[in-house]
């Protein structure tokens, strides 16, 4: 077998085959008639905030995935084809890996490579290159490991323990203990893209967001930080190649602006329309598209400061919380009231309408029995827009109405998105006793991601703060069960248990509506928080 050291040479070599894409940068700017008019057209998407920086596994924002899932492709990927409607659960499919198979014992994965895929700076992808990306996120001791890659996808490689290549299009993952979630892992967030690693070679850690190189049907050309990132059609993709020429994304952190854009032809396509206007756009004769997405819009409590470290306080937020009003007043039915700390789209998903719905009356003698009659002040955060976001100031201001009903006084700490991420991450504050999010993942591990007492902010998205023995317990026989209908029935069970604890306040489902052009064909709202651009196409 090759080492990890011999392969940063060969990859240093390949590095000479990087192609400039200078030429292609001036296509940037402003969409033309006879752009719009060329083979394929150009697609202009209003996103509801900026995107991080495109380097997959050091970012986490869906809006940031839905930029890079059209660059970068995984060894596996979810079949996003059809619509939630049709397919609640997306099925794992070949991507990179054109087949594999799993050990008896559970502990060992082998990837058959497909042939012919080539990085859009013409290098390569085999086995070395996939191992390489999963060396940057999980190996210390490689050259190019990046704490901040690890940071973020160190659940996804905690059991891994060897990697091997017995030939040029075969990568072997030994795993320690079984791992029921892994395959559906690789689906999610930043570490199922694998970028070109002559191009990190070549830029570094700190650079190759500026030059991301995938495999996918898009490639980029560029983009200027509120204003657009600009993709061109891969004509050289291995698969089938995208129809549309171009895609232009473009930040729209305002509501109203993303419409007005939409209704002036500026853009085709819009994320996350303000719910009072998808009624008038439809009369107008624009398409809307809604999914069932695995959405979770939540509260985190704080476990270690304050009134929230009481169980019946922490009960009573979640029953004086008007969910259904929220869904049906506020955002018109865009969204569904969440019932279960698990998303749609989730195969373990719980409801539980007693612990989540509304009742306030119940809710303020809860609060009198934990010692709070009077009721108590504190401050929820929540940021100003954002991925899945929906509008979250808002919403924010309707618990903070529903709060004080029950005599709870809360203050609302609004931040813009990107900068919300690192102060969420870093855990709830003093004084803080909820903190809002948005996020969820199709595969039941997500409950521990969130819940884990080995995840603990600020190294983890726990929070909170929670730690359950029991709960931790009942997770580790989930996750490395060896089939999944046993996998399912143990993380229902944790699901329970978490959910006894009031930990997570589940508020709304959203069902991630996206207004378009009737000139825009071929999009699918799947379960999913991102989607495929390639089959899209936009008439003149």
């Amino acid at each position: 077998m090759n080492g990890p050291r011999s392969r940063t040479l060969m990859f240093r070599g390949q590095a000479a085959l990087l192609v400039t894409l200078g030429s292609v940068l001036a296509a940037c700017g402003s969409t033309t008639t006879t752009e719009k008019s060329s083979p394929g057209g150009t697609l202009i998407v209003g996103m509801e905030s900026e995107a991080d920086i495109l380097d997959p596994p050091r970012t986490g924002s869906w809006v940031t995935t839905r930029v890079f899932h059209q660059i970068f492709e995984g060894l596996v990927d979810e079949d996003l084809s059809k619509p939630s409607s049709e397919v609640p659960i997306p099925p794992l499919k070949p991507m990179l890996a054109e087949s594999w198979t799993v050990s008896p014992d559970a502990k060992t994965y082998t990837f058959k490579i497909r042939p012919g895929v080539k990085f859009h700076d013409g290098t390569e992808m085999n086995a070395a290159a996939a191992e390489f990306n999963i060396r940057r996120m999980w190996d210390k001791k490689f050259e190019f490991y990046d704490v901040k890659a690890a940071g973020n996808s160190g659940y996804v490689w905690q059991h891994l323990v060897s990697i091997e290549t017995p030939d040029p299009m075969t990568l072997v993952l030994k795993m320690k203990q079984p791992f029921s979630a892994f395959l559906r892992l690789l689906t999610q967030g930043g570490y199922k893209a694998i970028i070109s690693p002559a191009a990190i070679q070549k830029y570094g850690n700190d650079g190759v967001a500026d030059h991301p190189f995938g495999t996918g049907p898009f490639t980029y050309v560029g983009r200027q930080r509120g204003q657009h990132i600009t993709l061109v059609r891969n004509e050289g993709y291995w698969g089938t190649k995208a129809k549309l020429a171009k895609v232009i994304f473009r930040p729209l952190p305002d509501t109203s602006a993303r419409v007005a854009a939409l209704r002036a032809g500026e853009v085709d396509m819009i994320a996350v329309p303000s719910p009072d206007s998808i009624a008038s756009l439809k009369a107008a004769g624009f398409k809307v598209s809604e999914g069932a997405p695995p959405h979770l819009w939540f509260l985190n409590l704080n476990l270690h400061d304050g009134p929230t470290k009481n169980l019946k306080v922490r009960e009573a937020i979640n029953l004086a919380i008007n969910r259904q009003g929220m869904a049906s007043e506020l955002l018109k039915d865009t969204v569904t009231p969440a019932q279960s700390i698990l998303p749609p789209g989730n195969s373990a998903a719980v409801i539980d309408p007693d612990a989540y719905g509304y009742d306030p009356e119940k809710a303020k003698k809860l609060l009198a029995e934990a010692g709070y009659a009077d009721g108590f002040s504190t401050t929820i955060t929540t940021s100003v827009s954002g991925s899945g976001q929906i509008l979250p100031v808002q919403m924010a201001e309707y618990i903070q109405q529903d709060l004080a009903k029950v005599g709870i006084t809360a203050k609302i700490d609004a931040t813009e998105w990107i900068a919300y991420l690192t102060k969420w991450s870093k855990g709830l504050p003093p004084g803080t006793s909820m903190a809002q999010m948005s996020w969820g993942m199709s595969s039941p591990y997500w409950l521990y991601i969130l819940n884990s007492s080995t995840l603990q902010a600020p190294n983890g998205a726990n929070i909170s703060k929670y730690s359950n023995s029991k709960l931790d317990a009942l997770m580790q026989r989930a996750a490395t069960a060896k089939d999944d209908q046993t996998a399912d029935e143990l993380w229902k069970q944790a699901v329970k248990l978490a959910q006894a604890d009031r930990v997570v306040v589940p508020v709304v489902n959203d069902k991630s509506p996206y207004a378009m052009s009737s000139k825009v064909t071929g999009f699918v709202s799947p379960s999913e928080e991102w989607y495929d651009l390639a089959p899209v196409s936009i008439g003149s």
